[in-house]
């Protein structure tokens, strides 16, 4: 080069960057209700990911075409313990401790967005969830829902 500067001026933030990252896994929820995707990083570098859906092996509700939670009119948040799926959150965990990855001291990105037009109630993981987060290790997590 003779010297010339190059300047990129419209990077994106790396908060963002893994915001997106995280609401493009996501589009793999099996979730009728609602999408979720996570991702976690650690000293800069995605170690794992995660979105909500049904354990492996199990049948999805997206395939059924049907929601257990939903024919029964339990309301958003409430019940867990009736649905198959787990969360992005647990998945994106259960998934690093499957490849022998620690997450601890790292930072969780967590894209959460309805799909049946009813409003969010819970402003942040469930408290399971939460525990989850906890007990691993993460030091910090972000959270974008889109309604």
């Amino acid at each position: 080069m003779d010297g010339t500067k190059l300047i990129v001026s419209n990077r994106m933030s790396k908060e963002d960057y893994y915001m997106e990252i995280a609401k493009v896994v996501s589009m793999r929820s099996t979730c009728m209700r609602a999408r979720a995707g996570t991702v976690i990083i650690k000293n800069d570098t995605i170690v794992s990911t995660g979105y909500n859906g049904s354990p492996r092996g199990e049948t999805n509700c997206c395939d059924l075409g049907t929601c257990e939670r939903y024919i029964l009119g339990i309301e958003p948040g409430k019940d867990y313990n009736i649905c198959s799926s787990i969360h992005a959150e647990a998945n994106a965990i259960i998934n690093a401790a499957r490849s022998g990855i620690s997450v601890i001291d790292g930072d969780m990105y967590i894209y959460f967005e309805r799909l049946d037009g009813q409003k969010i109630k819970h402003g942040g993981p469930c408290l399971m969830c939460s525990r989850m987060i906890k007990n691993v290790g993460i030091k910090n997590f972000v959270i974008k829902e889109i309604v």
